[in-house]
């Protein structure tokens, strides 16, 4: 039962079918210009036989003809052609047919009839179908030049054998294919059920078998593979945020609860109760801000955040940008410059991209020495494409922490003693991602060089540009962490 429900069986009853239909397709034109290639060559060698004895009769006159056809009669296969000479009231003078047929129309013509005629291998007569050409002659003479259209009955049987023959050796090697398939198949969907047994049991890391066939199975089996890395990533950022929260609020709320302990048992002064209580509520919001943080990374992950996308010029959010920092960046003595080549249209969110542009600069801030310096570049990457760097000479990330640095609550070494969590630059690499686009953390020798390139949107070049040209700027609100 399983053999015959089986999607193999299916795939093979189908192939025969279609074979068989296509072997008909090809069978009954085949078959039908057979049957008129011999009609017609039937037919013009009656007519032919006709002329040649009307020409007899022409020259040699009734006598003649008679003659001359007793004779051919006499030299032939009993029953294969049919000859017969009449005269006008359709007896017969000559010929190897007893009688005029009756089937036979007095018009002359051709036909198909039925005659009686001697079996050519036996005494006993036989009705068969006969094709005859009726001609009339001078002096109302009749003439029947006719075949047994039996004659090529055995190439006709020949023709059907092979053809039954064909549709046997069809079908037989279609159902072996069908068994043979279905072996495969099944041997590869056993494979597959067994890696997601044990996926669904919890061993993520499991991956379904490829070959290098690169066939239907072997292509879904990349994609679902594609798709466990995936999960299997998710999960274990899921595992390692929830550890990382435990570790990271566990010190803060450790110290908001020995505070206010102290407190309780103390009892100070007014004036001492009221600074401990405002750094209770500053380290109640530090919590607060990692929440938020944490619910704004799970916003951009689920691509709800896409809904606010409009055509936006990433060199006006920049120029915003280093002009919100210049401040402080001044206070550090450190330079910040903006490098634009002309507006940079895309489509995005204008927030997220000032939230994620800001980080960025926030930690160039951070990490670069009061005299170092900070470039901000926005420029072409391609035919449709722009880029937007942040460089510093600060001491950069070593090569072995850039693909953790993306990663929520990870901080290096380096940055131990620093203020923060370890979220700017997830957020930055999930608004990245939100827009098409990653973000890339190279060597700026010295110091860190953090790049995204987005795709243009091309309908806005000229707008944008237009509106550059008469405003001197284009203006946009956003809004930093």
């Amino acid at each position: 039962m399983k053999f015959l429900r089986s999607s193999a069986l299916t795939l093979a009853v189908g192939y025969i079918g279609l074979g068989l239909a296509a072997l008909a397709l090809f069978a009954a034109p085949l078959w039908y210009a057979w049957r008129v290639t011999i009609q017609e060559g039937r037919n013009e060698i009656l007519q032919s036989d006709a002329l040649r004895l009307t020409e007899v009769f022409r020259r040699e006159g009734a006598q003649g003809l008679i003659s001359y056809v007793n004779t051919r009669v006499g030299m032939q296969i009993a029953g294969e052609r049919l000859l017969l000479v009449a005269d006008a009231a359709l007896n017969p003078l000559a010929g190897n047919l007893t009688a005029w047929p009756a089937s036979v129309p007095a018009n002359p013509g051709t036909y198909i009839v039925k005659v009686e005629l001697d079996s050519r291998r036996t005494d006993v007569r036989r009705v068969t179908d006969v094709a005859l050409v009726h001609a009339i002659l001078p002096g109302g003479y009749h003439l029947i030049v006719g075949r047994d259209t039996e004659r090529y009955l055995p190439l006709e049987r020949r023709f059907w054998y092979a053809l039954a023959g064909a549709v046997a050796i069809l079908s037989v090697l279609g159902t072996f294919g069908g068994i043979l398939i279905r072996r495969a198949l099944m041997a590869r969907i056993h494979g597959i059920g067994q890696t997601i047994s044990a996926i669904i049991q919890g061993d993520l890391s499991q991956r379904l078998p490829t070959h290098h066939s690169g066939d239907e199975l072997n292509t879904l089996s990349r994609t679902i593979n594609g798709m466990l890395d995936q999960i299997e990533q998710l999960i274990d950022g899921i595992r390692n945020v929830s550890n990382s929260i435990a570790h990271d609020l566990r010190t803060p709320l450790a110290e908001l609860r020995s505070r206010l302990e102290v407190l309780a048992l103390t009892k100070p002064a007014a004036e001492h109760t009221f600074a401990e209580i405002d750094a209770a509520v500053a380290d109640v919001d530090g919590v607060i801000r990692i929440f938020n943080a944490l619910l704004r990374l799970a916003e951009i992950d689920t691509g709800l955040r896409r809904s606010g996308f409009v055509p936006v010029d990433l060199a006006a959010i920049a120029a915003a940008a280093v002009e919100f920092y210049q401040p402080a960046a001044e206070l550090r003595g450190t330079a910040l410059s903006l490098e634009i080549r002309g507006p940079a249209p895309i489509r995005g969110d204008p927030v997220l991209l000032a939230q994620a542009l800001g980080n960025l600069i926030d930690n160039a801030l951070k990490y670069t020495p009061g005299d170092g310096t900070i470039t901000v570049a926005v420029r072409r990457a391609g035919d449709s494409s722009v880029e937007i760097v942040v460089a510093d000479s600060g001491p950069g990330i070593p090569d072995a922490e850039k693909s953790k640095a993306v990663e929520r609550f990870y901080r290096g070494d380096a940055s131990r003693c620093t203020p923060g969590v370890g979220l700017g630059l997830s957020l930055v690499d999930a608004v990245a991602r939100l827009h098409g686009s990653e973000l890339i953390l190279e060597d700026n020798h010295p110091g860190l060089r953090a790049r995204m390139v987005m795709t243009q949107d091309t309908r806005q070049i000229t707008r944008v540009a237009r509106a550059t040209s008469e405003e001197g700027e284009l203006q946009h609100e956003p809004v930093y962490p």
